[in-house]
This record gives C-alpha cells, structure tokens and sequence, in this order.
C-alpha cells in the first residue's frame, strides 16, 4: 500500500495531483488490469477517489476500461520516453550497446536509480527464455542487481542507508536479502573493482555483471549490464570474456556523454 501520510507540505504541494500518480503506479506487470476496488486497496485512497481519478486519466487517455476494471493504455510511455529522450540517453548509447550485444550475443541494458530500486532506461535484447521479462520502465530492487550495486556503491556511503529507507516499488522479492553489513562489504568491493556481478541474487537463472557510465566529471550517471542464463554461461566466461567489452562500451558511452554535454547548446535571437 502506498504511504500518503506527510508526504507533502505546504501550500503548494497538489494532492489531487499526487492521488493520480498513486493509480498510475498502482498498475503492475502481474496486475495489468486493476479494479476499483484493487486499486483502492493499493493506494490507499477511498473508491469514490479513486472512481473520479480513473474518470479522469480515461478522459485524458491514459487508462481504459478492461473487463470489470482499468488498464493502462500505450500513451502512459510518453511520461517515461519524454525523461529517457530528454537526456538523449538512448540516442548516445544505443549504436554501443548495439555493438556490445553484437560482440556477446547477450543482452545489455541501462539502468538508473530511483529509490531504493532500479529502472531500465534502455535496452537492446537477444531472444532468451529468462525468469523475470524486462523492459524499458522495468524496476527491481537495487542491491539484487549488478546494476544497483553500481549505482548503490557510486553513492557516498553514509547516503546509501537514506536511499534504502525508500520501499522498492518493483512488486518482486529478490533472492538476496543482504544485511546492512553484507551490502556494505558488497559495495566496499565494487568500489575497488569498478564493477559488480550478481550471481543468480535477483532471481534463478539470471546472472549478471555491470559497470558505471560516467560523465566529463567522473560521476556515475547509469549503469550498464550484460545479462546472461547461469545455465548457458558460467562466471568465468562472464567476466572473463563479456566483461572487458562491457567496460569498454561503458567508456565509449561516457566519453560521447561527455562530448555532447560540453557542446554548447544553440540560442535563438
């Protein structure tokens, strides 16, 4: 259930606003389409909101009538596209992921952190039979994944335990449940190395390993990942084969990052 209480403050905060936005996320991959009565009890809100919420966001096109409840429509990608296109992400990533993928025959994502998980922000994939389906928007908890570790260990260490007090949102339970001291000594690792792995620690099958993308001034603004089967690839091939080309594409999206945010932008008189 999303926590409404003392959220916002002030005379300005738009409540009405932020109900909305509470219906939108209550939607999820294993809940495509959702009740009234499932989506108040999500959020929170009483039906008769959250009845005028879904006249609302129906009116404006972003869900639909499903049966005997409510589906989000394709327009609801605008609010995410508009975010991963504003940063031209994909645009500068993609023709290096492209490439990587080629080199692996693996998938590779991107990913960037939102609370206490993760989401893909681009993504170019292989056809494999894999335990969880992951697309552009996807969230998983942080510290499972190869992705959030990095993210997770790019952060300075007294702010990682503020991050991790935000609930995941991503409706799944990982299979690594670290301590507070197990994650730390996990981080303090990827610090050293550069990069993480993740062993099966999301979900079976799955391993991983990932690295940061940087900008001109050395900071971590995404993660980068090559994803394969545990039972077609071993660690050793993972890291011994995919993971000097991952880096190596990481380094090239950073540098074109870089290249393009020193590039000054054009005025109009």
């Amino acid at each position: 259930m999303t926590d409404t209480a003392g959220r916002g403050a002030g005379p300005d905060f738009i409540e009405a606003l932020a109900r909305g936005l509470d219906v939108l996320r209550s939607f999820r991959p294993a809940t495509p389409s959702m009740t009234l009565s499932e989506i108040a009890g999500v959020t929170g809100l009483a039906r008769p909101t959250v009845r005028r919420i879904l006249i609302t966001l129906d009116a404006l096109g972003y869900v639909r009538p499903a049966g005997r409840g409510y589906a989000l429509t394709p327009r609801v990608l605008e609010l995410g596209m508009a975010y991963v296109n504003a940063l031209s992400i994909w645009d500068l990533a993609r023709p290096h992921m492209e490439r990587l993928v080629a080199q692996t025959n693996e998938s590779t994502s991107m990913a960037q952190l939102d609370g206490s998980d993760i989401v893909y922000v681009a993504r170019v994939a292989v056809p494999k039979i894999v335990t969880l389906a992951v697309t552009i928007g996807t969230r998983f908890p942080a510290p499972a994944t190869s992705m959030g570790k990095v993210l997770l260990a790019a952060l300075p260490a007294a702010a990682v335990a503020d991050v991790l007090g935000d609930a995941s949102r991503s409706g799944i339970t990982a299979r690594w449940q670290p301590t507070a001291a197990e994650l730390e000594a996990s981080l303090r690792e990827v610090r050293a190395k550069g990069w993480a792995l993740a062993d099966q620690d999301l979900a079976p099958g799955i391993r991983s390993v990932a690295t940061g993308v940087r900008d001109g001034d050395g900071q971590v603004i995404a993660a980068i990942n090559v994803t394969v089967h545990a039972a077609e690839t071993s660690v050793d091939t993972l890291l011994e084969d995919h993971l000097p080309k991952l880096l190596r594409a990481a380094a090239d999206i950073g540098h074109d990052w870089a290249l393009a945010a020193s590039v000054p932008a054009a005025t109009v008189g």
